[in-house]
């Protein structure tokens, strides 16, 4: 090999085999500058007394829109902490969920047959670690049925959660909420502030924002579309039973608001 021929050599597997990132990205969201959420940050972040903890399926992690991580820069460090996994506890985090599941103050938020709505829980007897699991419906029951150690804990449902602000993603029932948003309704009611869903959830206005000047459309859930006869194909068995598991939700919600009513008067 001739001295061009090695240097030509040299310059060839100096090359990266990974496509250079030609857009500065922010350091803190690691998103691309131009779609930076981070000025709608609270700031500081938010101290609270309640804990959040993520049980994320690792295909979550892929998705380009997560807001998982809104969630931890929005709070105190510490206040939400992720585990990743398709089981828990796993031999990466054993050690330290199995302190969190140990605890008479952690909550599972899931919608179990035993789960009780998260407003009647006595707040005087906090603060509390909140589990939320970080997936699809699939894989939060796939995750919940692979742990044994989650069918023990006390199990907390949300009620009256509205419509989700995750307007640009497509979600199943008129109540189902990003991660973002279930931890922020979840510590508004932990923390007796309800002020602070909508300062948790403005970076996702914000990227909401952006995506829609961009080309993004408003996605209605499948909910709505059956409801106004706009879903394009035959209804499944698994959005069927979360349909009839939102409705029920939502008759206990008015149950709920009937009772209270009727103490008033």
């Amino acid at each position: 090999m001739t001295t061009t021929e090695a240097e030509a050599w040299q310059d060839l597997v100096a090359i990266s085999a990974d496509p250079p990132d030609r857009r500065d990205k922010c350091e803190q969201c690691k998103r691309p500058v131009v779609v930076c959420w981070c000025s709608e940050l609270p700031q500081p972040p938010i101290a609270v007394s309640s804990q959040i903890v993520i049980l994320q399926h690792p295909a979550e992690e892929k998705r380009s829109l997560r807001t998982a991580h809104m969630l931890q820069l929005g709070l105190e460090p510490g206040k939400c902490v992720v585990y990743k996994g398709k089981r828990f506890p796993n031999t990466k985090n054993y050690a330290e969920l199995q302190t969190i599941f140990d605890s008479p103050q952690t909550l599972l938020l899931y919608p179990s047959k035993d789960s009780v709505p998260l407003e009647q829980i006595e707040r005087s007897r906090g603060p509390y670690t909140l589990l939320l699991i970080d997936g699809t419906w699939p894989q939060a029951k796939a995750i919940y049925a692979s742990s044994p150690v989650l069918h023990r804990l006390q199990q907390v449902k949300l009620i009256a959660v509205g419509i989700s602000d995750y307007v640009i993603r497509t979600q199943p029932t008129e109540g189902c909420l990003s991660t973002l948003e279930t931890a922020a309704q979840c510590l508004a009611v932990l923390e007796s502030k309800p002020e602070l869903r909508s300062t948790l959830v403005r970076p996702l206005h914000a990227l909401c924002k952006y995506q829609l000047e961009n080309g993004a459309v408003e996605h209605q859930s499948k909910e709505f579309l059956l409801k106004n006869n706009q879903y394009p194909k035959p209804i499944g068995k698994r959005l069927s039973r979360l349909l009839n598991y939102s409705n029920t939700v939502c008759g206990g919600a008015l149950e709920l608001e009937q009772r209270a009513v009727e103490q008033q008067t």
